[in-house]
């Protein structure tokens, strides 16, 4: 049997040697994924704790029977985000593909990108927690974090969403909120807990479409 040729063992290192590195990016960069879901969910249940602060603040600098009208409000209130079309259940959101998920978290963090900047203006004197421009900026952190995990999907494939560069109907819709109007004030911190909790269960279903679970619940 003859012997394999310097040339033949030389080619043979130097493919192993290829497909090793491929390797180590691919585990780069899905390392680089994970840590960047866990830092975009990180941020969102921040969001959504300080929404849930800021409407608790707000509630207790009511009197009672003020408290007591602004909670029949709620349910029946209309919110900028309606407009999203968006999972409208536990059953359609774990069935919504990993995409879908972090592209409607990304049309809801864009959506209050104007209106953050009211949360504490118009209700400044009864809130204790995060001030208009913090919020604003942890929400541009956030946008800017989904919109890479996004490219990361679609991998170099163009962007076939045009929802995506559309303007939001009525995007100053919460910014003719008066300032001494309770009932605005209120659905504008409503409407805010409500849509950081939609984006904190989507991109946890999203992480969990990444590793290829299915079982994703809520």
């Amino acid at each position: 049997m003859k012997n394999k040729s310097p040339s033949f063992l030389l080619l043979a290192l130097v493919l192993l040697s290829v497909v090793l590195v491929s390797l180590l990016v691919n585990q780069g960069r899905a390392s680089d994924n994970q840590r960047l879901f866990n830092n975009a969910v990180i941020r969102v249940q921040h969001l959504h704790q300080l929404a849930a602060k800021m409407i608790n603040d707000f509630e207790d600098s009511l009197l009672p029977e003020e408290r007591r009208q602004l909670s029949k409000i709620f349910p029946l209130s209309f919110c900028n985000s309606d407009y999203i079309e968006a999972p409208t259940g536990k059953d359609e959101t774990q069935k919504s593909s990993m995409l879908k998920l972090l592209r409607i978290s990304f049309r809801l963090i864009e959506s209050w990108e104007f209106p953050s900047q009211t949360l504490s203006g118009t209700i400044s004197n009864s809130l204790t927690v995060g001030s208009p421009n913090q919020i604003t900026e942890k929400l541009a952190d956030l946008k800017m974090g989904i919109s890479v995990l996004i490219k990361g999907c679609l991998d170099g494939q163009p962007n076939m969403d045009d929802n995506d560069s559309l303007p939001l109907p009525f995007e100053d819709f919460y910014l003719t909120i008066g300032e001494n109007n309770l009932r605005e004030s209120f659905r504008l911190l409503a409407c805010f807990k409500k849509d950081m909790h939609k984006v904190e269960t989507y991109l946890r279903v999203a992480n969990c479409r990444r590793s290829l679970d299915s079982n994703c619940t809520l």
